[in-house]
């Protein structure tokens, strides 16, 4: 009996009720905790904007990813080829169609180059545990087909034969760096550093027959989740060259620069296409040219170009370029170029 009076003693306050006969606050208390949590409301925030692409054919791309990319050129017109030894080596011809000692360069001045390169180049991101990755590596493969259409010695009286019928093979293979400053998804700017290599055969207008190398800061800013511009600016510095018969070094700096705007015109959930127009100029601060078989300084020569195209985007990873260029200026490395270009990103 004493101990039934304790247990109740023990549980009554524990089961309090009121005066009507409701549970007390207590028993209330229990019964919410008993009921089952609701789930958090999730927190909803603005939409992920997505990071775009380089868009442009041209001008270099600042993107630290992997990707290879095929491209294919066809230009014309080329009636300096040998300047500054930019595009190929000095004319072995040296002066006004004569023979001449030490030029690596064909062999006979060409007044009019048509040409075709294909390129195989391919980057690789080197992975990092922040965010963004922020040094690639990189390489092109490049081959080049050259036809020559009108020589300086075919106006001479009597005509001179010419000895340089075109050549095709390989072109000076290159490989670099880049190294993103900064890297988010609305804007890229990265330094770039690569080294041209003389693989490609000079005498039959193939390379340059000296090593050059390039520096470059390359930016793209995302204006709108369609529109974006990309910029280049940078300097092609020979590491050798050849000397012209006047005893001044025939290589010589060129700088170029660029800009590209490019809008996303057309979108659904696999293909987007953008168009882009590209400005792209040069300005040689040395070296020599023969210029219809005047031999002169190419200091202070300025060429521009202007490239419409449009880039086709499937599946975020795949896309295809297709763009054609005019010079803009009358000096010119072509009058006209037309490009395809297939790269494939991941």
């Amino acid at each position: 009996m004493r101990a039934a009076i304790l247990i109740l003693a023990i549980l009554l306050p524990n089961f309090a009720f009121a005066d009507d006969g409701a549970p007390a606050a207590g028993d209330e208390a229990v019964a919410v905790a008993a009921a089952p949590a609701q789930p958090p409301r999730p927190i909803v925030g603005p939409p992920e904007r997505k990071r775009r692409g380089s868009m442009v054919g041209y001008i270099e791309d600042s993107t630290i990813d992997d990707h290879v990319r095929v491209r294919f050129d066809v230009a014309g017109d080329n009636n300096v080829p040998d300047r500054a030894e930019f595009f190929y080596a000095q004319c072995g011809c040296n002066f006004a169609g004569a023979p001449g000692p030490g030029a690596p360069g064909a062999g006979d001045l060409v007044t009019d180059l048509r040409f075709q390169q294909l390129f195989i180049d391919a980057q690789y991101a080197i992975k990092s545990h922040r965010a963004n990755n922020r040094i690639a590596v990189f390489g092109s493969i490049p081959v080049r087909f050259v036809q020559p259409q009108t020589f300086l010695g075919q106006t001479f009286n009597p005509p001179l034969s010419n000895t340089f019928t075109g050549g095709s093979g390989l072109a000076d293979i290159r490989v670099g760096v880049k190294a993103a400053i900064v890297n988010d998804e609305d804007s890229t700017l990265t330094a770039m550093v690569q080294g041209y290599f003389k693989t490609g055969d000079a005498r039959k207008g193939l390379g340059t027959d000296h090593g050059a190398i390039e520096f470059a800061l390359l930016d793209r800013q995302q204006m709108s989740d369609r529109a974006q511009i990309e910029l280049e600016v940078g300097d092609w510095h020979p590491t050798g060259g050849s000397t012209a018969p006047n005893g001044q070094k025939y290589s010589g700096d060129v700088m170029y620069y660029g800009v590209g705007p490019s809008y996303e015109l057309f979108k659904t959930d696999r293909v987007s296409f953008v168009p882009i127009v590209e400005l792209i100029g040069w300005h040689v601060f040395g070296g020599q040219e023969q210029d219809a078989g005047t031999l002169r300084s190419a200091e202070g020569i300025n060429i521009v170009n202007l490239k419409v195209g449009a880039r086709t985007i499937i599946n975020s990873r795949a896309s295809l370029y297709v763009g054609w260029g005019r010079a803009l200026t009358d000096a010119l490395w072509y009058r006209h170029i037309f490009r395809v270009e297939y790269r494939y990103a991941w």
